[in-house]
């Protein structure tokens, strides 16, 4: 049955029904199964109840990628992407969703009860027809009130605040077009190879969160005590980057500028130099500004910096709005600036990223059609990205070593 799977996903055939009429005639497929042909239901029950089987299956195929020295650079790009699940956005509610459709119910239903009251006053015949379809279409909307009631319910017992109906795990993500309900895959790539070395299927729609999990696993399957890890500017997040700093990831993230002082043309925080001698920031027109207090935000440490002199200064205009400008300064921010000198020093570890970890997206994406995930909850799902990434690393591995060479490695 596994080898059904394999070759439906290394040929783009993913779906069991297609599957099942391949076995019955596809030559390649009869020689691989023995002319054995399971029907649909067998081939989807099979990836349905093997799971972690299956997905043990494309980590062992790392284990031996890693084996054969395809890993021997050990640096990964980190990003993820969004898939669309088996889940309609019109059958994903959030509270601003489902109060917006319990206000177009009632609308209509008022709309409906207007018009009901206009058809009394046309002939006897003719008022009767109307009101008796009027008043199914009020039944139907009060119908569809009653099933939002009992999924506002629902939604306000979800953690996240919010429900789908079809999918009970998929979620709704924001993306550069109008939106996905679906999950948020979470890849890290070999640079040298671009082969996916670790993958996650999450439903949380952010980036930030997940730098260090994905960081810990590709080392973990890679095999390795070092390891350098790039990602985009979504996954900057103060306490991650830490993290990684601490379990001993060298990580290449660049800052997103959210500076209001910066977009208004202003004097940004990188302009005033930090001096860890004496623990104050020097600023562009040569003030000192001095530790004042410290405070907890969102519970990080926070030092506070300024100086006396911000009144009299030429530079006023371009600094501050303010009486005085203010610095923060977090108690790791030292962690912070060391990766950014690492990132100025090295500037094509972003295109590195760029050509390495959109790639595999892209491929898995066009084999898949354009379409979305054919199985529902998170752990089903996860399955099936399994499949799609050992498919991935199959045919990367075969134009690497050629296919007598991986068929030996594997059988040894």
């Amino acid at each position: 049955m596994l080898k059904i799977y394999i070759y439906g996903y290394l040929n783009r055939i993913q779906s069991s029904r297609r599957l099942e009429r391949e076995a019955l005639r596809n030559v390649e497929l009869m020689w691989l199964t023995g002319r054995l042909a399971p029907d649909f239901k067998t081939i989807a029950r099979f990836r349905k109840d093997n799971g972690k089987a299956i997905r043990s299956v494309c980590r062992q195929f790392v284990v031996l990628c890693q084996r054969l020295d395809l890993f021997a650079e050990a640096i990964v790009a980190i990003d993820g992407s969004k898939f669309k699940a088996v889940n309609h956005r019109d059958r994903n509610f959030t509270s601003a969703k489902l109060e917006r459709r319990m206000r177009d119910i009632e609308s209509s239903i008022a709309r409906y009860l207007e018009a009901m009251d206009t058809a009394d006053r046309q002939e006897p015949a003719i008022a009767k027809v109307r009101t008796e379809r009027l008043q199914d279409k009020i039944a139907a909307l009060k119908e569809q009130m009653r099933g939002l009631k009992e999924i506002e319910v629902q939604l306000n017992a979800a953690p996240d605040k919010q429900v789908s109906l079809t999918d009970p795990d998929a979620r709704s993500m924001k993306t550069r077009g109008t939106g996905v309900v679906g999950y948020n895959v979470q890849t890290a790539v070999d640079t040298k190879h671009h082969m996916i070395v670790a993958h996650v299927v999450t439903n949380d729609d952010i980036d930030r969160d997940q730098l260090t999990s994905m960081a810990k696993l590709a080392r973990t399957e890679m095999a390795v005590d070092k390891l350098t890890a790039v990602a985009d500017r979504g996954y900057y997040k103060s306490e991650e980057i830490l993290a990684c700093h601490e379990a001993g990831i060298s990580v290449f993230v660049p800052k997103p500028v959210t500076s209001s002082a910066t977009a208004n043309g202003r004097f940004g925080k990188d302009d005033f130099i930090y001096n860890t001698q004496t623990n104050e920031y020097r600023c562009p027109a040569g003030q000192r500004l001095i530790w004042r207090f410290s405070t907890v935000e969102r519970g990080l440490k926070i030092s506070k910096y300024w100086s006396s002199n911000c009144q009299q200064c030429s530079l006023k205009a371009d600094c501050t709005p303010g009486p005085q400008r203010r610095v923060a300064r977090w108690e790791h921010e030292a962690v912070l600036d060391g990766m950014q000198a690492r990132l100025d020093h090295a500037p094509e570890m972003m295109r590195i990223r760029r050509q390495t970890v959109e790639h595999p997206f892209g491929t898995i994406k066009a084999w898949m059609g354009a379409t979305h995930f054919l199985t529902r909850t998170i752990e089903r799902v996860s399955t099936e990205m399994s499949l799609h990434v050992l498919a991935y690393n199959m045919k990367r591995a075969i134009k690497l070593l050629g296919s007598e060479a991986l068929m030996t490695a594997m059988r040894a």
